[in-house]
C-alpha cells in the first residue's frame, strides 16, 4: 500500500514533500492500494509511556489538593465517589489479576483513550499480568517489564520487593516505579533511598520524580535512567512538575505519559498541548521525542516504533492544520485522525481508508464524529453499554468520541 503525504515526520526529522511511504499488511486488498493525502501529515504513532488502564474513570477523586505527596491522595482515592462508582464494575479483591471479574472492561476503556489519540503503544503500570492480558489487546502493551508501585508504599497492589523486581530484569527489560511523587521530606528522600538499594540503574524508569533536585536529575542523565513526566496528573495532584528545563539541560531521556483519568489527562493530545503550555520555550520537536523515540528507548522498544520508516507497519495520518508538522499536534482533536494502523491493521481513522484492506467487518464499530464517518477495531460501544446496564444509568467518559 503507497500512501502519498504531503509532509512526514521521520524520527523528529521532516522528510521531502510528497514522501511515498509503504506499509506492510497482510490485510491489503490490493485492488486499491493508493491515495490521496495531500492535506494529511504522517506520524510514528504515539507511545503512552504511562497509564493505568484499569483507573480510566471519571471524574478525578481527591478535593485536598495540592498533596503533600500522592501517598495520602491514593488513601483518598479509594474513599472517593469516582473510585466507588468504578469498583461497582470491578472491585479489585486485592490480589490485582485484571484477567478476572469485570476488569476487562474498564482495561478496555484505557485502551481506547489510548486508540483514539493516536497511542498504538502503551506501558501499563499494574503489576505483571497473565500473558492472556497482554494478547488479547488490538493494540501493543507492553509485556515485558517489572515494577513496583513505589518505594514509599512498596508493592502494595502486587509483585516482589523493588530490589527483586529490578534484578529479574536482568537489564534487558525497563523496572518502573513512582518515584518522588510529592513536595514534603518523604518525596524528597525518596532518591537516596533509591541509590542506596542500587536500583539506579540505565533501565530504571522513574515516573514523576517531582521532587528530585538538579543533582538528582543529573546523575539520572549520566547513567542512563528515564524519567516519565504526566503534567496534567502532577499539576493536579502536587501542583508541580518535575524539574523540566533541567531534564532538557542535562539531556535526560525524558518521556511523557498520560497517567490515569482519575488523576490526569483524557488522552495524550491533552497532555502534549498541557507539557506545551506550561513550558512554551520548549520547542515542540524536542517535545515529539518524548512520545516517540525517547518512549522507544526507555521501554525497550524494537527500532520500529517511535520512527516513521519509509517501509511500516505503523503508522499514524493526521489532518494537516497548520504547515508547521511538530506544531500541527497542537492543533489536533481526536477527530483529525484520519487512520491509526497499528502492525498493519487499521486500527482507527476514516471509513474511506477501510476500502484498501481485506477486513471483516463485523470486527469494527462505525460511527460519525461530526460529518466524518469513522471506523474502530473492536466494539467500544458494547463496552459502555455494559458498564451503564451495571451502574444502571448513562456514563459518559471524555476519551470516547461516540
Amino acid at each position: 500500500m503507497k500512501i502519498k503525504v504531503n509532509t512526514c515526520v521521520y524520527d523528529s526529522d521532516t522528510i521531502s514533500q510528497d514522501a511515498i511511504i509503504k506499509i506492510k499488511s497482510s490485510h491489503l486488498n490490493h485492488q486499491k492500494s493508493e491515495f490521496d493525502c495531500k492535506e494529511l501529515i504522517a506520524y510514528s504513532p504515539f507511545i503512552n509511556s504511562h497509564d493505568h488502564l484499569v483507573g480510566n474513570w471519571v471524574p478525578r477523586a481527591g478535593t485536598n489538593n495540592p498533596y503533600p505527596t500522592t501517598d495520602i491522595w491514593v488513601e483518598e482515592m479509594k474513599q472517593s465517589e469516582s473510585y466507588l462508582e468504578r469498583n461497582r464494575v470491578w472491585f479489585n479483591d486485592g490480589k490485582f489479576d485484571l484477567t478476572k471479574g469485570n476488569a476487562n472492561l474498564l482495561t478496555s476503556l484505557g485502551i481506547y483513550k489510548n486508540i483514539f489519540s493516536g497511542c498504538s503503544t502503551i506501558q501499563d503500570h499494574a503489576p505483571n499480568q497473565k500473558d492472556e492480558y497482554y494478547e488479547r489487546f488490538p493494540i501493543k502493551v507492553i509485556k515485558k517489564y517489572k515494577q513496583c508501585h513505589s518505594l514509599s508504599m512498596g508493592n502494595w497492589w502486587g509483585g516482589k520487593s523493588a530490589v527483586e523486581e529490578l534484578k529479574a530484569t536482568k537489564g534487558k527489560m525497563p523496572f518502573i516505579l513512582h518515584l518522588a511523587e510529592g513536595t514534603n521530606e518523604k518525596a524528597r528522600s525518596a532518591f537516596v533511598e533509591l541509590e542506596k538499594l542500587n536500583l539506579l540503574q540505565p533501565n530504571t524508569l522513574i515516573i514523576h520524580g517531582i521532587a528530585l533536585t538538579k543533582e538528582d536529575i543529573k546523575k539520572c542523565s549520566e547513567i542512563g535512567t528515564s524519567i516519565c513526566c504526566c503534567p496534567e496528573s502532577n499539576l493536579f495532584l502536587i501542583g508541580r512538575t518535575i524539574d523540566i528545563k533541567t531534564c532538557f539541560e542535562f539531556n535526560v531521556n525524558l518521556v511523557l505519559g498520560t497517567d490515569s483519568t482519575m488523576s490526569g489527562s483524557p488522552n495524550i493530545l491533552s497532555e502534549i498541548k498541557i507539557f506545551k503550555k506550561q513550558f512554551p520555550e520548549i520547542p515542540m520537536k524536542k517535545i515529539f521525542k518524548l512520545f516517540t523515540s525517547n518512549a522507544q528507548k526507555a521501554l525497550f522498544l524494537p527500532d520500529s516504533y517511535g520512527k516513521l520508516n519509509n517501509e511500516t507497519s505503523h503508522v499514524l495520518l493526521i489532518k494537516k492544520k497548520n504547515e508547521d508538522p511538530f506544531d500541527n499536534l497542537l492543533e489536533t482533536e481526536m477527530e483529525d485522525i484520519e487512520l491509526l494502523l497499528h502492525q498493519g491493521s487499521p486500527i482507527y481513522g476514516n471509513q474511506d481508508f477501510l476500502n484498501a484492506f481485506d477486513i471483516k467487518l463485523e470486527n469494527y464499530f462505525f460511527f460519525e464524529l461530526g460529518k466524518t464517518k469513522k471506523f474502530v477495531i473492536g466494539h467500544p460501544e458494547r463496552i459502555t453499554q455494559e458498564i451503564d446496564s451495571i451502574l444502571g444509568y448513562h456514563k459518559d467518559f471524555p476519551y470516547l468520541p461516540f
